[in-house]
């Protein structure tokens, strides 16, 4: 969430901010919800000082014996007005509340400006993509001759956009899991954590994935329908990345500045809706319903939060150039980054099978605005609360760093080479092959 108090100093700076992500921010609204809050902050401050004053009439009254029936009547009065007009402010402040949750996050000056994908900036590469000899498969082609990825009884289990891995693909994908969990921690300084894969309203709002996002999240309710007494029950939802968790364990805490920066990781399956993705990668394992992720979450000071975004790329990147895995680094523009973000990288694996980049892993920096929803606030070296800054990127999709092995270590006979850095999870296993 922004501070409103850019918008009170200086409003047509933020509609210029907002406009670079192509949104137009709607300034006479928030103009006459200001109105409407300083009106009634007005009245009530003006009721507050003529009830003060005729305290002390009261007060004076009394000392000299005289009657002070009326001037009672008249506070009386006024704190039935008080009470009414605190009612008024509460919902004042909710409309204002509710109008900076529809907005996204002011973008970082060095967020190169644009209005698509087109307009992204590429900032390194690494590896150069292979050169095959072959006729080059796609990883659906190849799982399913392997007799190892099964899409007809994913389908037959749970519909569209699901997948059923056996044997040998299975276990790479739980491999490359546990691979890049070890990598995170050990070398990277992450905590491990195991979080719950379902959350409440507040926690999705905390991590901005509601209000706005509704669409893209699945719900579920406590005990069918009806909660208790036959009340219709709150819905909770499948987590969409551990994002969410990790991000919202300091929410609403006040922390020691010696603890930061902390740094969570978590394997967890998400759960996405892809609202709005119909028709796009229907083919496949990158577009799912399901899939699981190793998240990377950091809460820093904020005079660090930028080195600490360059910081956390490297350490996805780290995991594709453990496995080999040619990528370039983009750096999305406004009209493509995220909601909460002020600045992103997107890492792009090559595959083969599509002779393309695909983003495998976002790494975003989103400043103070999810910490402003949080109330998640460290105390500084003047001993005064200030709000942390927030990240969170991938480290890696492991679904689609499957399809990026299976694509980029394919052989001629159709089998996968398994890469080096997975060995000691595969149990001596070097080459998935057809049973």
């Amino acid at each position: 969430m922004l501070d409103i108090n850019l918008f009170r100093n200086d409003l047509a700076a933020v509609a210029a901010g907002l406009a670079k992500r192509g949104l137009a921010l709607d300034t006479a609204a928030f103009e006459a919800l200001e109105r409407e809050r300083k009106d009634i902050q007005t009245r009530t401050q003006d009721l507050q000082s003529r009830r003060n004053l005729l305290s002390k009439q009261i007060g004076a009254a009394k000392g000299k014996g005289e009657d002070a029936a009326a001037l009672l009547a008249e506070v009386a009065g006024l704190g039935g007005t008080l009470k009414s007009l605190e009612a008024e402010l509460d919902l004042a402040q909710a409309k204002l509340r509710d109008f900076l949750l529809g907005l996204p996050n002011l973008t970082h000056p060095t967020t190169p400006v644009g209005t698509s994908p087109d307009d992204n900036v590429e900032v390194r590469r690494w590896g150069t993509p292979r050169a095959f000899d072959f006729a080059v498969k796609d990883h659906t082609d190849l799982g399913e001759g392997l007799g190892l990825l099964d899409f007809a009884t994913a389908a037959k289990l749970s519909g569209a956009r699901f997948s059923f891995l056996r044997g040998g693909l299975a276990r790479l994908h739980r491999a490359l899991a546990q691979f890049m969990l070890d990598v995170q921690t050990r070398e990277h300084g992450y905590v491990e954590c195991y979080t719950p894969y379902i959350v409440n309203a507040e926690t999705l709002v905390g991590t901005t994935q509601l209000p706005k996002f509704e669409a893209d999240m699945f719900s579920v309710r406590k005990g069918g329908q009806d909660g208790p007494e036959g009340h219709t029950s709150e819905p909770l939802y499948l987590i969409s990345t551990s994002e969410i968790t990790l991000t919202n364990s300091v929410r609403g805490e006040i922390l020691d500045a010696r603890t930061l920066p902390i740094r969570l990781t978590a394997h967890t399956p998400c759960f996405r809706s892809e609202a709005g993705s119909y028709g796009k990668d229907t083919r496949g394992m990158i577009r799912q319903h399901q899939f699981d992720k190793v998240e990377m979450v950091q809460i820093v000071h904020p005079d660090h939060s930028y080195d600490a975004l360059e910081e956390m790329t490297r350490h996805a990147e780290t995991i594709l150039q453990r496995l080999g895995l040619p990528y370039r680094v983009m750096a999305l523009c406004t009209g493509d980054i995220g909601f909460s973000s002020a600045k992103t990288y997107d890492l792009e694996v090559w595959l083969p099978g599509q002779n393309a980049y695909r983003e495998i892993s976002s790494c975003s920096n989103c400043e103070a605005f999810q910490a402003r929803r949080l109330q998640a606030r460290f105390r500084n070296a003047q001993g005064k609360t200030e709000f942390v800054h927030t990240l969170n990127g991938s480290g890696l999709a492991v679904g689609r760093t499957l399809v990026a092995v299976m694509e980029n270590c394919q052989r001629a006979d159709g089998g996968i080479d398994v890469p080096e850095a997975l060995a000691p999870y595969m149990g001596g296993v070097t080459t998935l092959a057809k049973a």
